[in-house]
């Protein structure tokens, strides 16, 4: 039997699978749970694990009562066999990233400090030369306060929030915003510094530095999982080139 799939009145067949996958753009997903697969094969785990497990897959989904649970496994068509394997799955995987990576995030974690950590600043900019530097010196001389020019003269956002932009991590920043704000005391004005299109005043606020808690450790474990799938799939590519150039 080549049939494989019925959807409506539509037979999808074993040799169409690869063809529709490729065409909606699943394939990379399908290789990287295939790969997922053949890693987790051999984790082990406990019955109490797994209760665990389903209790908290159960409350990310929001199924209260198994009323609930009966009517998602309908919604995507599983059965209690496919949702226990969904749930023993989830398992083997934290498992497998705690035995992979759990040792190395304290290392990972002040190797990438620099890009974790946060500012709160005060931003101020226009496509003005002129303006830039006479509201800097207005400033300086505190004959305005930055919020107050803030929100009159800036033309970002931050205009709302009387200048005010943060907490946000450094690496979500422009690498001249990170000089500018890295190397500088709190309070401190900057001279108007051209970014792009614009003439930027800054001041720095606060400085928050990362810390490795449990959120930190849970962001920076699914990074480095997320790099280790990448680099497999991207061998995966390369082989398959490497056979198509040699056949």
């Amino acid at each position: 039997m080549t049939e494989v799939l019925q959807i409506g009145n539509r037979t999808i067949k074993a040799s169409e699978l690869t063809s529709l996958l490729a065409s909606y753009q699943m394939l990379p997903q399908l290789l990287r749970e295939l790969i997922l697969d053949e890693a987790v094969e051999f984790i082990e785990y406990t019955p109490n694990e797994v209760a665990q497990t389903q209790q908290q897959f159960y409350a990310e989904h929001q199924l209260k009562n198994e009323a609930d649970v009966r009517a998602w496994m309908a919604y995507y068509n599983l059965s209690p066999v496919h949702l226990e394997t969904i749930v023993t799955r989830r398992l083997k995987i934290e498992k497998f990233k705690q035995a992979t990576w759990g040792k190395k995030l304290e290392p990972y974690f002040f190797q990438c400090k620099t890009k974790l950590d946060k500012v709160i600043y005060s931003l101020l900019r226009t496509q003005d030369a002129g303006v830039a530097q006479e509201l800097y010196f207005r400033i300086l001389a505190k004959e305005q306060s930055f919020a107050e020019l803030a929100r009159e003269y800036s033309q970002g956002p931050e205009a709302q929030t009387s200048g005010l932009v943060g907490p946000v991590e450094l690496s979500a920043l422009h690498p001249v915003m990170v000089q500018m704000l890295y190397s500088n005391q709190p309070g401190k004005l900057l001279p108007p510094t051209r970014i792009g299109e614009w003439f930027v005043i800054v001041r720095l606020e606060k400085y928050v530095p990362a810390q490795l808690d449990e959120a930190m450790k849970t962001r920076l474990l699914n990074e480095l999982f997320e790099n280790w799938l990448t680099e497999q799939l991207q061998k995966l590519r390369n082989e398959k080139e490497q056979l198509v150039v040699s056949g």
